[in-house]
């Protein structure tokens, strides 16, 4: 499968969090053919992962699943809000996320296990900036005073040295 890849970790404690999680579908007692998932990652499994950048949120996930002979295809769809640090005043703000995904697997990935949610997880991930802030004005008022004390003026002039 070719998704984007996590701290070994981070990955590790996300496995064995959701061992018994029923969003793991095992491929292998699956029938061939077409299967549709709809799920949702909400506060509680964003709360879950210790070492996420996502504070809390809701998105609705929809995952369709052919399953062929020799491999299958995933498409995931998410949508939804979900709450992370603004990076300028530390408090919580929100960010729409919406993106669709598609997934192949190669031959000899066929027959194991795949976790929809950890998918559908690195999908809001990605889709998150790298820089997070409030839209102007909408920063923590305290913050924004404190910021301003600490700023340069740049309309103050250079002093100029006279040799």
């Amino acid at each position: 499968m070719h998704n984007s890849k996590k701290s070994s970790n981070f990955a590790a404690d996300f496995a064995s969090m959701s061992e018994n999680d029923h969003y793991m579908i095992d491929l292998k007692r699956l029938p061939l053919g077409s299967h549709s998932f709809d799920f949702q990652l909400d506060d509680d499994f964003f709360a879950s992962l210790e070492k996420s950048e996502i504070l809390s949120g809701k998105v609705v996930c929809k995952a369709t699943l052919n399953l062929r002979e020799e491999d299958y295809q995933l498409n995931i769809a998410v949508h939804g809000t979900v709450f992370v640090v603004c990076d300028r005043c530390l408090d919580p703000m929100p960010l729409e996320i919406e993106d669709e995904q598609e997934i192949f697997s190669e031959d000899e990935e066929n027959g194991q296990m795949v976790n929809l949610q950890w998918l559908a997880y690195e999908i809001v991930s990605i889709n998150i900036p790298i820089v997070h802030s409030h839209q102007p004005g909408e920063c923590n008022q305290q913050m924004e005073l404190l910021l301003h004390d600490h700023l340069c003026d740049e309309s103050e002039p250079d002093e100029i040295d006279e040799d």
